[in-house]
């Protein structure tokens, strides 16, 4: 009888994964696609707008008029800037106006999204109605708004002294019309960050201090405001910075008139840099400026978020 071949088993052989030849990505790296699409952008922003900043830190200081030849005067154009009263007197229309607009622009823009945010009739087409301002071109509707202070309000406001004859040609009142202008067209972007605010308020939260007994007006105090104090404090900063910077609605309305009694920083330094042969000296006071808002709206966002804390 034949005796059985004893076979051991094959040990099962694992499946060999075929690599790719080329090497494999590391986890976490860019793509080439990144850099095709951001080095363009970034070179185009560096020619548009850093190598021009960088020359008008330059030239702020020489003593260059725009034309011809130039030296270097060091700090000569800065410190000349504290001596100048145009330069300071338009600090301060700058300021006193930036101030005024900032907080009627954020008191009227979260009235009218608190209103917006109720449960009203027509209230998608309320939103976009008030949002219109934000997307119309600033300077063709301040001729709009001049047209009004200069004819239509005399008019129809002939019995009050005040706007009997043109408001706009009055160096003690004109710049409330600038004031209104920038309001109106500014309080447009103000409320859609309101509203995003309000939002995120969770209704529970009303309906808990209703039953509690809590007033509207104690709701706006005890939920609202503290609940959207962050979007408070972004509608701050930006509004204020970009008062500081307002140009088309003073070009619209005065042109800085009546004489400077309404000229702002930023029309000084348009006039005297391209217009007045005093490129050098106005492009130290652009630099001066951008470092002025750059501290301001620091100081404002670091207080705000204090305030905030305490809510």
């Amino acid at each position: 009888m034949a005796t059985p071949v004893l076979t051991r088993p094959r040990p099962e052989r694992t499946p060999r994964v075929s690599r790719p030849s080329t090497v494999r990505r590391r986890v976490g790296a860019t793509p080439r696609a990144f850099y095709w699409m951001v080095v363009p952008a970034v070179a185009v922003f560096a020619l548009l707008h850093t190598v021009p900043v960088l020359i008008g830190v330059f030239f702020s200081f020489t003593n260059y008029a725009g034309f011809g030849s130039w030296d270097f005067v060091g700090f000569g154009n800065f410190l000349a800037l504290f001596q100048d009263d145009r330069v300071l007197k338009a600090y301060g229309f700058t300021f006193g106006f930036a101030i005024v607009a900032t907080i009627l622009t954020n008191v009227i823009s979260l009235a009218i999204a608190v209103g917006l945010n109720a449960k009203i009739a027509f209230q998608s087409t309320f939103r976009g109605i008030f949002f219109i301002p934000y997307v119309l071109a600033i300077l063709v509707v301040g001729y709009v708004f001049q047209y009004f202070f200069a004819n239509s309000l005399p008019r129809i406001l002939s019995n009050v002294p005040v706007f009997r004859d043109n408001i706009l040609t009055n160096p003690d009142w004109a710049w409330t019309a600038i004031v209104a202008l920038a309001v109106w067209q500014a309080c447009a972007f103000a409320i859609i960050l309101y509203l995003a605010g309000l939002q995120t308020i969770p209704q529970e939260l009303y309906e808990a201090s209703a039953i509690d007994g809590a007033t509207p007006g104690r709701q706006f105090r005890s939920i609202t405001f503290p609940m959207i104090s962050a979007f408070f404090t972004i509608n701050m900063v930006l509004s204020l910075k970009g008062f500081l910077q307002t140009f088309d609605h003073i070009v619209a309305l005065t042109a800085g008139g009546p004489g400077t009694s309404t000229e702002s920083i930023t029309l000084l330094i348009f006039r005297g840099g391209f217009q007045g042969g005093e490129f050098a000296y106005q492009s130290a006071n652009a630099v001066l400026f951008v470092v002025v808002i750059m501290l301001v709206s620091f100081l404002q966002f670091r207080i705000l978020q204090r305030k905030e804390a305490d809510f």
